[in-house]
C-alpha cells in the first residue's frame, strides 16, 4: 500500500475515457497514441520512481447525465486501456492525427495521482511505432485549477483534494466515523468469508482489513467491484470520508446479495441435475423389471388366483397357453415402490394404457392392428426422456385417431330434393347439374358402386366450390376441402417418412384424421391443374394413386406407412384449365366444363343470391337498400367483363357499403308518444321547472321489442339510380363503342380468344412502313402464334393477285416495306393457334386499305393451304362475343357441333359463320364485311334456300358464284 506522498502543483494529465482509476487500485495500460507515448516517455520512462503523473477522467459531450463539476475548455488526447485510440477536442476546433473530425469532450475536475509500478517500452514491426505498456498505482485525489498543454499532452495546475492528517484524527473520533467504519468492516468481513469458500485468497485480504485505514479500504474494495462510470465518479467525487464509506458499504452490501443470489440459483441447478439423475436411475430399473420374464408372462396371462402360503412368498398363479404358472410378486412391489419415488403412483391409468384402448377401439384391420403392437411394444420399452419416445407416441396416436370404419350414415337419396337444391344453389348449368343428378341416381341405385371423379372445369367464380359442397348436402356427407394450388411437394400428398425430422402425415390423411374423423366424407381437390413439381417430387404422380379406385383402396401414405382404404371417399377436383394436367390425370377423371354465364344468368343469379347475401353481409335488409334490376344491368354491362360473378358481387358491396354509410350516419330517434303515458309526479314536475334533467324515461309493458326497433328505421330507402353508380363506382369502364373506335382504319381486326378466365375479344393491329420486307411481332407472343402470323402473311402473299391485292402477276407485296402486327395489352402473355383467321383478315384489310366491320368477330386456324382447322373454347368465345355486343361470329365449320352448347338465347342475339377454305372467307371480306351486307346477304339466301348447291347464281355487286360459298349440307347458320 503506497504512503501519503506529496504532490507537486502540475502534473502532467493522462485522460481516462469512461474509466475511473481509484487511489489505492492498480490498472495495466497500453500507451500507443503519439500524445501519450511522449507522456509517458517525458514524465515515467525518463524520471523512473519519481514520476508522476495526473489521471483524469473524461466524457463524452453527447453524454446528458453527469456526476460532480465538469471542465470544458481545454482539449487533449487520451490513451485507454488495450490499443484503441481516443480523440477529444471542444469549442476551440482543435484537429487530432490529422483528421477533420472534431469529437467534443468534458473534463471531471477530480483526478487521481499515480505512480508507475512497472513499465515496458516495445517497437510495432514493420510501422516501427514505440509504445508503452505501464502498471499504475492510484495514489490520493486531487482537484484541477487549470487546465494547459505542455506540447502534445497536457498538463493541469492541482491542489490535494484528500483530507489532512490533522482533519483525520479528528474525524476518526467522530461517533458516527466509528459506526460506519464497524459497519463497513463487518459487511466486507462477510464477503471476504463468503470468497473464502470459493477461493483461497481470503487470507490476505483480512490481513488488509486489519492494517489498512478504513477510509483507503472503501476506495481499495470498490475499485475490485464491476460497477458504472456513474458510480465511480461518485465514488471519486466522495472527499468526506464517512460519505466515502457509506457508499463503500452500500456498493460491498450489494455486491454480496448478488453473490448469493448466484450461489442459491447453482444449488438449485445441481439439485434439480441430481433430482433428473435420480429420476432417470429409476426408471431404467423400472424398465428392466418390467421386461423380466415373470412380468412380461403375469401382463400376457390370465391371472387365477393369488395365494399367502404364510412363509413370506407370495406367489401368483396364472394361466397361458394351456399351463399354469407360479411367479413371485417381488417384481411388481419393487415397481410399485419405484412408481411411487417417482410420484407416479395413481390409480388412474397412465397415458400409454389410454393410448392402447384407444387403439383397441379404433377398429384397425388385422394387418394394421398387429404393426400398431408391435410400435406400442416398442414405445413401452423407452423412457420418455429418449429422442424417439415423442415421435413414436404421435404416430401411434395418429393409428387411434384415423377413421378406419367409422363413416357418416348416408341419408336415403332424394333425386327431387337434389335437384331443388341444385336449382335453389346454382342457376343455370342445366347440364352440370343434370350431370350431377345422374352421378347421384347410380349411387342411390347402387351405394357401393365406384363412380367416376368428377372435375369441374371453368373460369374463376362460376361456382366450382359451391357444386361440390352441394353434391355433400345432397349425399348427406361431410364436406372437406384440399387446396392443391402451388403444391409442389410429394410428401403433400403422400406425407414424410417418419425418419425425417418434423415428418408429418400428407394432408389427405391430416384431413381425414383432424377435419372430418370419417372415412366417407366427400373430398374437394381443389385448384389440380394448379401444382407444380421440383426436386422434390411430382405431387400430380402421387394424386394418379389417390383417383385410381382401383388402388385407392390400399393408399399408402409415407408416414402412416400402411395401407389406408380411400376407396370410400367421393372425390370432386376443380381447375380453371385442363391443358396443365398430365394426360395420366386427367384420364382418371371425367371432366365436366362450366363456362361463362350470359347477362341474363348473371341478371338472375345477382337478384337471386348476391344481392340478399350481400345485404347480409353489410347488415341491411331491403328496407335501407334497393337495387332496381334496371341498375344491375347496368353494372353488369358497364363495370364488368367476365365468365363468372365475382367482380359483380365486388361491385354489389360496394353500392352496399355505400348505403351502410347513409344509414349510420343518419340520427335515430326513438319515439316516446306512442302509448306512452303521462308520468305525473310533484318531484318530476318540480325538477323540470327547475330545468333539472331527467335521468331516465320509463316506456310501459305494452311496448313490445320489435315496436321499439322499428323506431329505428331509416325514413326512406336508399334506392340505387344511374348517378349513384357513377359516384360508388365511378365512371364506366366498358362501353359499346370500344369495337368501333378500335376497328377505325384498316389493319384491325377483331378475333376471339380462350383464356384460364373464360373467352376473351382479341383486337389485331397491323401497319406497313418502309423497309425491306420484315415481319415485326409485338404483344409478348408465344412460339405457336408467331408462326401462325407468318403462315397468314405468306398466304396472303401467295394469293395477292388472285385477292386483287397488287396490280400485275408476281409482284412482291413487301417490295419496299415492313409489316408491323401488334396484339394489344401487351403485358399478357399470347399463344395458340387460333388467331390464323384474325391474322389474315387483318393483313387483307390493311393490303386493300379497307377497313373490317366493328361487329365481328373470327377464331380459326389457318393452314398454308388455305383450310381453316376447328379450335376449342367455342362456347367461351361466343359468350365473350355477346358480352362484347359483337353482331357476328365467324367460326370453322367442323365447329358447328360445339353450338349445341351455347345458350339459345346468346344464338338469338348473333349470326354466325362457317368456314372451310379461307379464299371463300376473304371474297366474303372484301365484299360482305367491307362493303353492303344486306345486298351481298340476301343474294346468298336466296341460293341458300333454293337447295342448289351446284347451280350457280350470278352476283352482279360482287362478281362470285353461289358455288365459291358452298362446303357441304350447310353454308350459313341462320339465327333461331
Amino acid at each position: 500500500m503506497a504512503e501519503s506522498v506529496e504532490l507537486p502543483h502540475r502534473l502532467a494529465i493522462l485522460p481516462f475515457r469512461n474509466k475511473v482509476l481509484l487511489p489505492g487500485a492498480i490498472i495495466r495500460i497500453r500507451c500507443t497514441s503519439p500524445s501519450s507515448v511522449k507522456l509517458v516517455e517525458q514524465e515515467l520512462w525518463q524520471r523512473e520512481e519519481k514520476g508522476l503523473i495526473g489521471i483524469l477522467p473524461v466524457r463524452d459531450a453527447t453524454e446528458t447525465t453527469s456526476v460532480g463539476p465538469t471542465l470544458s475548455p481545454g482539449v487533449g488526447t487520451d490513451s485507454g486501456e488495450g490499443s484503441s485510440k481516443i480523440h477529444l477536442g471542444t469549442s476551440d476546433s482543435h484537429k487530432f492525427d490529422g483528421k477533420n473530425q472534431q469529437e467534443f469532450i468534458h473534463w471531471h475536475t477530480r483526478g487521481v495521482a499515480a505512480r508507475a509500478l512497472h513499465l515496458s517500452r516495445g517497437v510495432e514491426k514493420p510501422s516501427g511505432r514505440v509504445t508503452y505498456m505501464v502498471v499504475l498505482e492510484g495514489l490520493c485525489r486531487f482537484s484541477v485549477q487549470e487546465l494547459s498543454t505542455r506540447g502534445t499532452y497536457y498538463t493541469a495546475r492541482i491542489a490535494p483534494a484528500d483530507m489532512t492528517k490533522a482533519e483525520m484524527e479528528q474525524v476518526e473520533h467522530d461517533p458516527d466515523f466509528i459506526v460506519l467504519s464497524r459497519q463497513f468492516k463487518a459487511t466486507a468481513m462477510e464477503l471476504i468469508s463468503l470468497l473464502e469458500q470459493k477461493q483461497k485468497t481470503g487470507a490476505r485480504t483480512k490481513v488488509l482489513l486489519e492494517t489498512v485505514p478504513v477510509h483507503k479500504l472503501a476506495d481499495i474494495f470498490v475499485a475490485s467491484f464491476e460497477i458504472s462510470f456513474e458510480e465511480q465518479l461518485s465514488m471519486l467525487d466522495s472527499v468526506d470520508v464517512k460519505v466515502r464509506i457509506s457508499k463503500a458499504t452500500e456498493l460491498v452490501d450489494r455486491h454480496l446479495q448478488s453473490i448469493r443470489v448466484a450461489e442459491k440459483i447453482t444449488q438449485k441447478v445441481e439439485g434439480q441435475l441430481s433430482k433428473t439423475q435420480k429420476e432417470f436411475f429409476l426408471r431404467q430399473q423400472y424398465v428392466k423389471l418390467r421386461q423380466s420374464p415373470s412380468v412380461s408372462l403375469i401382463e400376457s396371462s390370465t391371472v387365477v388366483r393369488v395365494s399367502f402360503n404364510g412363509c413370506g412368498i407370495l406367489p401368483i398363479y396364472s394361466y397361458l397357453n394351456g399351463i399354469f404358472h407360479a411367479y413371485s410378486l417381488t417384481s411388481i412391489f419393487q415397481m410399485r415402490a419405484i412408481k411411487e419415488e417417482l410420484g407416479d403412483n395413481d390409480d388412474d391409468e397412465d397415458d400409454v394404457t389410454a393410448l392402447e384402448r384407444k387403439m383397441e377401439s379404433a377398429g384397425m384391420p388385422p394387418d394394421i392392428w398387429k404393426h400398431a403392437q408391435r410400435e406400442l411394444r416398442r414405445l413401452k420399452k423407452m423412457q420418455p426422456q429418449q429422442p424417439g419416445y415423442s415421435s413414436s407416441r404421435v404416430y401411434l396416436e395418429l393409428l387411434a385417431d384415423l377413421p378406419w370404419q367409422k363413416a357418416s350414415e348416408e341419408l336415403e337419396l332424394d333425386l327431387r330434393a337434389a335437384r331443388d337444391r341444385l336449382d335453389s344453389d346454382h342457376y343455370g348449368l342445366v347440364k352440370v347439374k343434370q350431370r350431377i343428378i345422374e352421378y347421384l341416381a347410380v349411387r342411390k341405385l347402387k351405394p357401393e358402386a365406384r363412380g367416376p371423379v368428377l372435375c369441374f372445369v371453368g373460369p374463376p367464380g362460376v361456382g366450382k366450390t359451391s357444386l361440390a359442397s352441394s353434391i355433400a348436402a345432397a349425399l348427406g356427407r361431410k364436406f372437406i376441402r384440399i387446396s392443391l394450388g402451388g403444391v409442389k411437394d410429394e410428401a403433400d400428398i403422400r406425407g414424410h417418412r417418419r425418419t425425417y425430422i418434423g415428418s408429418m402425415p400428407g394432408r389427405l390423411i391430416d384431413g381425414l384424421k383432424v377435419r372430418v374423423a370419417i372415412c366417407n366424407p366427400v373430398m374437394l381437390l381443389d385448384e389440380i391443374d394448379k401444382t407444380g413439381s421440383d426436386v422434390r417430387g411430382d405431387p400430380a404422380s402421387a394424386l394418379l394413386e389417390v383417383l385410381d379406385p382401383e388402388q385407392n383402396k390400399t393408399f399408402n401414405d409415407h408416414y402412416l406407412n400402411v395401407p389406408f382404404d380411400l376407396s370410400k371417399v367421393v372425390f370432386v377436383a376443380t381447375a380453371n384449365r385442363v391443358q396443365p394436367i398430365p394426360p395420366a390425370l386427367l384420364d382418371r377423371m371425367e371432366v365436366i366444363e362450366l363456362p361463362g354465364y350470359t347477362p341474363e344468368e348473371k341478371l338472375r343469379i345477382a337478384m337471386r343470391h348476391l344481392i340478399p347475401r350481400v345485404l347480409d353481409q353489410h347488415g341491411l335488409n331491403a328496407e335501407y337498400l334497393q337495387i332496381p334490376e334496371a341498375m344491375v344491368k347496368l353494372v353488369i354491362q358497364r363495370y364488368t367483363r367476365e365468365a363468372g360473378v365475382r367482380n359483380l358481387e365486388r361491385n354489389l358491396a360496394s353500392l352496399a357499403r355505400a348505403a351502410a354509410v347513409r344509414v349510420a350516419e343518419q340520427e335515430h330517434s326513438l319515439p316516446l308518444t306512442k302509448d306512452v303515458h303521462h308520468i305525473g309526479s310533484p318531484l318530476l314536475e318540480s325538477r323540470l321547472a327547475d330545468g333539472g334533467e331527467v335521468e331516465m324515461e320509463v316506456i310501459p309493458m305494452g311496448v313490445s321489442n320489435h315496436e321499439i326497433s322499428s323506431a329505428f328505421r331509416v325514413t326512406s330507402p336508399f334506392v340505387v339510380d344511374e348517378a349513384t353508380l357513377e359516384k360508388v363506382l365511378g365512371p364506366p369502364r366498358y362501353d359499346d363503342k370500344e369495337t368501333a373506335e378500335r376497328v377505325s382504319t384498316p389493319g384491325v381486326s377483331v378475333g376471339l380468344v380462350w383464356t384460364a378466365f373464360g373467352g376473351e375479344v382479341q383486337f389485331v393491329e397491323a401497319t406497313a412502313m418502309v423497309g425491306k420486307g420484315d415481319l415485326h411481332l409485338t404483344g409478348q407472343l408465344g412460339d405457336v402464334i408467331k408462326e401462325s402470323a407468318q403462315i397468314a402473311l405468306t398466304w396472303v402473299r401467295s394469293r395477292a393477285a388472285e385477292l386483287k391485292l397488287t396490280s400485275t402477276e408476281g409482284m412482291n407485296l413487301l417490295e419496299g416495306r415492313d409489316v408491323h402486327i401488334h396484339f394489344p395489352a401487351g403485358a399478357v402473355p399470347k399463344d395458340g393457334p387460333s388467331a390464323g383467321v384474325t391474322l389474315v383478315t387483318s393483313l387483307v384489310s390493311l393490303f386493300s386499305q379497307r377497313k373490317v366491320r366493328a361487329d365481328t368477330a373470327m377464331t380459326g386456324e389457318m393452314t398454308l393451304r388455305g383450310l381453316v382447322l376447328p379450335v376449342g373454347g367455342i362456347k367461351d368465345k361466343v359468350l365473350a362475343a355477346h358480352r362484347y355486343g359483337i353482331k357476328r361470329v365467324i367460326l370453322p365449320e367442323r365447329n358447328l357441333k360445339d353450338l349445341v352448347e351455347v345458350p339459345s338465347a346468346v344464338l338469338g342475339n348473333l349470326e354466325v359463320m362457317f368456314l372451310v377454305l379461307f379464299l371463300c372467307m376473304v371474297k366474303v371480306f372484301q365484299y360482305y364485311l367491307l362493303s353492303g351486307w344486306k345486298t351481298c346477304w340476301n343474294t346468298l339466301l336466296k341460293g341458300v334456300a333454293l337447295g342448289d348447291s351446284t347451280q350457280s347464281y350470278d352476283m352482279t355487286l360482287t362478281g362470285i358464284t353461289l358455288s365459291d360459298f358452298w362446303w357441304g349440307s350447310t353454308c350459313v347458320h341462320l339465327p333461331t
